[in-house]
């Protein structure tokens, strides 16, 4: 039952490749958005992170909310349940605008907390600014989260990849017009960064909205936006997959960044390590996302038709895939582990450094590609609330006491502070393989 399945594996990557190439596409965003603020003076690029880093630790919540609509209506879909679809949808644009309010409300206050983060006065001065432009984008980011999830969960998932692809350009020619004041724009800077980010963001909704009320071939999954009535039963079951969701993905993130912190106690040279060896490895974990979501899709649909064997080998195999691609990945990175650090820096000792953490990345990128699609595998039969708690014990219980102690008790510094992440990521893959094996047996 639990044998590799070549239909599975196809049917698997088909789903999985859209969204690992959007996934791409939002990180060349933020890239050209790095590469032109940074044009203007380092001050601007200061802000620019320090702002993304603030902003992302909140919208995570949004997120989460959102991806809740995708395993409902894979569900329903699979179920036969067509006119359920179109339901989740509406009533899922209802949660996550009402929960957008509340983030824009709470991503105002830190604005003002700003001020206490003992930051240079110019670079203050710069990120209150832009964080306030960049808290415009919230609901039409969410917004389009939520068609987005409706889309993947129906197993449509080019036309989300296509939307965000295409406005990487929106937003390269709003940077170009609105950074640096051409055609006679006002030259704002790195606010000119955050008016083009809400352009484009608001561009993407749009898009969205429109396929996905033209199609004819959605028709039959209801997608009218005309909402009626709010159903409160609904409702909380969004709410009931979403913020564990939500919460589940800022443990992980904040545990990372718990631990940027630390390497930067250690060296300038360690942290700027930290950022390549993380980089790349995040590279890799862009096709695990796709994966992971596929799962999620997979699972669901096979919920829905009550096909509790497939269910399982959906499950399962999404996992084996996702682990063999990450072994392959770990190979490259052992074998070019001195080249890959040169590609972002020359200094020898940085470069050591990176070398040092991408074999310890190697060894754990099994586990990462295992936990994250076994997460979505999860999130597939609407588990979420046991997973969350597992995310916090690994990573806040295990893996940050477990990086603190080897980086710095026993004074291994940097490579212990992610042999302690590792531990947290191979006891996350271990528990929610067991979760999903255990969970799934039952359901016979």
């Amino acid at each position: 039952m639990l044998k590799v399945d070549n239909k599975h594996i196809k049917d698997t990557l088909l789903l999985a490749y859209p969204v690992a190439i959007g996934q791409f596409g939002h990180i060349v965003l933020g890239i050209t958005d790095s590469i032109m603020v940074g044009k203007v003076n380092a001050e601007s690029l200061a802000a620019s992170a320090l702002v993304n880093s603030l902003l992302f630790l909140v919208i995570i919540f949004g997120i989460g909310l959102s991806t809740a609509i995708s395993p409902l209506v894979a569900i329903a879909k699979g179920g036969g349940k067509h006119n359920e679809c179109g339901t989740f949808l509406r009533q899922g644009i209802i949660a996550n605008v009402s929960f957008s309010i509340i983030l824009v409300v709470v991503i105002l206050y830190l604005t003002d907390l700003i001020d206490y983060l003992d930051q240079p006065k110019e670079i203050v001065s710069l990120a209150k600014s832009y964080m306030r432009i960049m808290t415009l984008s919230t609901i039409p980011f969410i917004v389009f989260q939520s068609f987005r999830q409706f889309l993947e969960g129906l197993s449509i998932m080019r036309p989300a990849m296509y939307v965000i692809l295409f406005s990487t350009l929106i937003n390269v020619f709003g940077n170009w017009l609105l950074i640096y004041g051409n055609w006679g724009f006002p030259a704002l800077g790195l606010d000119g960064a955050g008016y083009a980010s809400f352009i484009t963001r608001t561009s993407m909704m749009i898009m969205l909205i429109v396929f996905v009320v033209r199609s004819k071939n959605l028709r039959e999954y209801n997608p009218s936006l005309r909402i009626r009535k709010i159903d409160w039963k609904i409702i909380r079951r969004i709410f009931a997959i979403g913020i564990p969701s939500g919460f589940t993905s800022f443990f992980e993130i904040a545990a990372f960044s718990i631990s940027a912190i630390m390497i930067g106690w250690i060296s300038t040279s360690a942290l700027a390590a930290h950022q390549i060896a993380l980089s790349v490895a995040g590279t890799s974990f862009m096709i695990i996302l796709g994966i992971s979501q596929a799962a999620t899709i997979r699972v669901g649909n096979f919920l829905g038709e009550k096909n509790y064997t497939q269910l399982r080998k959906a499950g399962f195999n999404a996992i084996a895939i996702a682990a063999a691609i990450m072994f392959l990945f770990g190979v490259l990175f052992v074998i070019f582990r001195f080249t890959i650090p040169l590609i972002f820096i020359n200094e020898a000792e940085v470069v050591l450094i990176a070398a040092s953490l991408l074999i310890v990345a190697a060894l754990f990128q099994i586990f990462d590609g295992v936990q994250a699609t076994g997460l979505g595998a999860l999130k597939g039969i609407t588990d979420v609330k046991v997973p969350m708690y597992i995310t916090f014990f690994a990573y806040w219980v295990v893996a940050i006491p477990s990086a603190y102690c080897l980086g710095f008790i026993f004074k291994l510094g940097v490579i212990g502070i992610w042999i302690g992440l590792s531990i947290g990521l191979i006891l996350a893959a271990v528990l929610f393989s067991v979760r999903f094996y255990t969970r799934t047996k039952k359901l016979y």
